[in-house]
């Protein structure tokens, strides 16, 4: 947090390199951040783009009360909703949505975990689409909940609630996908 602080006043006195170093710093959390709430990787990249021309002319007004990844999410998070409510985006299929890395070198545990990671992007995809922005702020974007609601204008409980109520349904939808994923393992090993 300090190091971002003294980036923002380097890039507030008229470093580039310092605004360059936010940007390489954040980008791809925020990329990830805004595919896995839109579905679209164009409308994604379009989000950050938007998010950090935005960030660049407001740069000497901002007053951060949060760290500014957390700032930098929330505007990710209110930009996908804006494009999505101007176009009117639909759910894209998986494959389009980009490549999930992994850091298993074996071919069946590439198609393993390719396959739980698919599922899991699906049943996320299930999802309400505020209860999903707030479980990728949290567990993404590393956000607090308090954070969460303030940058929502919602109560914390509202926060709360969304994020269990989006866990108990990804817990339904995934519970025995698991149990074999874990027989799978169990198998291998």
């Amino acid at each position: 947090m300090l190091e971002d602080k003294m980036l923002l006043w380097k890039f507030r006195h008229g470093s580039n390199d310092a605004f360059r170093h936010i940007y390489d710093k954040y980008k791809n959390d925020l990329l990830g951040l805004a595919i896995a709430l839109s579905h679209d990787r164009t409308a994604a990249e379009d989000a950050l783009q938007d998010v950090f021309v935005s960030f660049a002319q407001r740069a000497d007004k901002l007053h951060l009360k949060t760290s500014l990844k957390s700032y930098l999410s929330t505007c990710i998070a209110n930009k996908v909703r804006d494009i999505k409510r101007k176009k009117s985006i639909q759910t894209v299929e998986l494959d389009q949505a980009g490549q999930i890395s992994t850091d298993g070198d074996q071919p069946d545990t590439l198609v393993m975990s390719a396959e739980q990671s698919a599922q899991i992007e699906h049943a996320m995809a299930q999802l309400p689409y505020d209860q999903r922005e707030v479980i990728f702020l949290h567990l993404h974007s590393g956000m607090k909940f308090r954070e969460i609601a303030e940058s929502q204008n919602v109560l914390l409980n509202t926060v709360l609630s969304k994020y269990r109520y989006g866990l108990e349904q990804l817990r339904s939808q995934l519970n025995g996908k698991v149990e074999s994923w874990k027989t799978q393992r169990i198998s291998k090993d």
